[in-house]
């Protein structure tokens, strides 16, 4: 059990002097008891297989002094991989990247496009009443604190001028860095319209200031949701009860997935708070999100295999509609390798059922977890292990397989195919597949960074782009909208519906499949000096354009 000379990981220390590694990302929480007893055996005893008090104060603080491996005694938490929620929080990446975002106030308004893309859950929104700020705002003893923390609130068009419109208090925003959790990807910067954030580099004196304010953040408590328009889907990360993906996680600077997982939770956070649960198939998201002891999740989540994790979530969900729970949700998380490829039968399998199962597909084109191999849902022509650039094959030969239309063709299933970057589209898909009565599978669009060969910041500029290319359109499938698939099947959100490429009205130029291929080194090799395409690259568009054509006739657009 824990040792009274260990402090709570809620408490303030040496280096955490402002204690902003604590549970909850807006304001601050205790330890969620749980109790799990082992089995009623006797050579068991009435040890408990999981004291959250004792994880974090004896596990975790072992792991951060770094002995953990040689000083700490096995326990059943270990023995059976248990990882209380949401310990993750406790994790600091303060150390990863030189540069920090700055907040520009006088430039934000306030569209939460940086909030939305973040996959570290680093920066946080908040509005507050001017009269809630002012008086929040004397409850800071110090003078120069108080001054430098009010800075940081600002008047947007949005939330002040708005309301005071209205005859009603105008609302001060303000979005924080966690400086525990930014990894200096500028995600935040490049998506950034307003030039309201820059990259600055870490100082002492930047780090200490950037730690108080978070700690006041925090302190302030959550935001007023008098400001929140629930027709705004992209303000759903201001309610605290959408922050169930609480940060820590062990991705990659600026992973495409990391920002997918944190907005599907967002959704179902903002309806179900933590009353759902998620079985996920190994690969990268079980990797990064299960990095012990550290848990991002504040939600009961489980590990499977690579092939079977539909599987698992079929009898979950039976186990669940047996206790009288049907009315939690169950999303079941897999990558392409998992759904595309080793888990397909599985999958098919639970959407021929019909069971109340939401399946959500991270698709990167790409065995990340593993080293990078092609899989399925790899683009023809992509340089991948297993798939080499070489002289007698230039990448992968096969076409890519498309799970969203055959998911389509499975008994009463909804489907999704969408991207983070397209916020309004990803959470409609995402709500509607909880709302859906029976199976439903979206499939998302995911940068990975290393295996697609862009740059940390560059996830949702990307994903639109593969968007406006042709070589991922957005679609939703609905079997409540009709009797036949053009009555079911949407392409609104892609550009250009009735024409074969989009045309950018901004610079006149067509955007096709090639364009893509040229903004990611996957595709470099098939560029020659002066830049022409490959015949096989060629050939790899021919597919695309059949393929966004095939589409828009079963949508009846064609």
């Amino acid at each position: 059990m824990a040792t009274a000379e260990k402090p709570s990981m809620n408490d303030a220390n040496d280096r955490d002097p402002h204690n902003n590694n604590s549970y909850g990302t807006l304001v601050d929480k205790g330890y969620k008891e749980v109790e799990l007893p082992v089995l009623d055996i006797p050579s068991c005893g009435a040890t408990p297989v999981l004291d959250v008090t004792d994880f974090n104060d004896r596990i975790i603080r072992g792991y951060e002094a770094g002995g953990a491996e040689k000083s700490l005694d096995a326990d059943m938490s270990v023995a059976r991989s248990l990882i209380p929620a949401g310990t993750a929080t406790l994790r600091d990446f303060s150390y990863v990247a030189p540069e920090i975002p700055d907040y520009i106030t006088e430039n934000c308004t306030g569209c939460m496009d940086c909030v939305t893309q973040c996959p570290d859950t680093a920066i946080l929104g908040k509005v507050l009443s001017e009269t809630e700020l002012n008086e929040k705002l004397g409850g800071i003893d110090d003078e120069a604190d108080r001054e430098m923390f009010e800075k940081q609130w600002s008047k947007t068009r949005k939330y002040y001028d708005g309301p005071i419109k209205k005859g009603k208090d105008g609302g001060r925003f303000a979005i924080l860095i966690d400086p525990s959790k930014c990894k200096g990807c500028a995600e935040c910067v490049t998506v950034c319209d307003d030039e309201a954030l820059e990259m600055i580099p870490k100082s002492e004196n930047v780090m200490e200031s950037i730690r108080k304010s978070h700690r006041y953040f925090k302190e302030f408590g959550p935001t007023n949701e008098d400001y929140v328009n629930d027709n705004l889907l992209i303000d759903m990360m201001l309610k605290e009860s959408t922050h169930v993906y609480v940060g820590g996680a062990g991705s990659c600077a600026g992973c495409g997935e990391g920002t997918a997982l944190r907005m599907m939770c967002a959704a179902t956070g903002a309806k179900y708070g933590d009353q759902w649960g998620i079985v996920a198939a190994t690969g990268c998201n079980t990797v990064y999100t299960s990095t012990y002891p550290y848990n991002p999740y504040l939600v009961p989540w489980t590990n499977s295999l690579f092939e079977n994790a539909p599987a698992d979530a079929m009898g979950v969900r039976a186990r669940w509609d047996q206790m009288g729970w049907d009315d939690k949700p169950i999303w079941c998380i897999g990558g392409d390798g998992a759904m595309f490829d080793i888990g397909f039968q599985s999958l098919s399998r639970l959407l021929a059922s019909g069971m109340n199962v939401n399946i959500f597909v991270l698709d990167t084109q790409v065995y990340s977890n593993t080293g990078g191999q092609a899989s399925t849902s790899t683009y023809t022509g992509q340089n991948t292990k297993m798939s080499f650039h070489g002289k007698k094959f230039a990448g992968k030969q096969e076409r890519r397989k498309e799970i969203a239309q055959i998911a389509m063709m499975h008994p009463r299933t909804f489907v999704a195919q969408t991207t983070a970057a397209h916020t309004n589209h990803f959470y409609k898909s995402v709500i509607r597949a909880m709302e859906y009565d029976g199976p439903s599978v979206i499939s998302c669009y995911t940068t990975c960074q290393p295996e697609h060969g862009v740059a940390d910041n560059m996830a949702a500029d990307q994903a639109r782009l593969a968007v406006d290319s042709r070589a991922f359109p957005m679609m939703i499938y609905d079997p409540e909208k009709g009797d036949k698939i053009r009555d079911r099947l949407s392409l609104q959100g892609n550009p250009g519906m009735k024409n074969d490429w989009w045309t950018n009205p901004k610079t006149g130029e067509q955007v096709d499949f090639i364009d893509f291929c040229r903004s990611e080194g996957r595709f470099s090799k098939h560029f020659d000096k002066e830049g022409n395409p490959s015949d096989l690259l060629m050939f790899a568009q021919e597919d695309r354009l059949e393929n966004w054509n095939m589409l828009q006739e079963m949508a009846g657009i064609i």
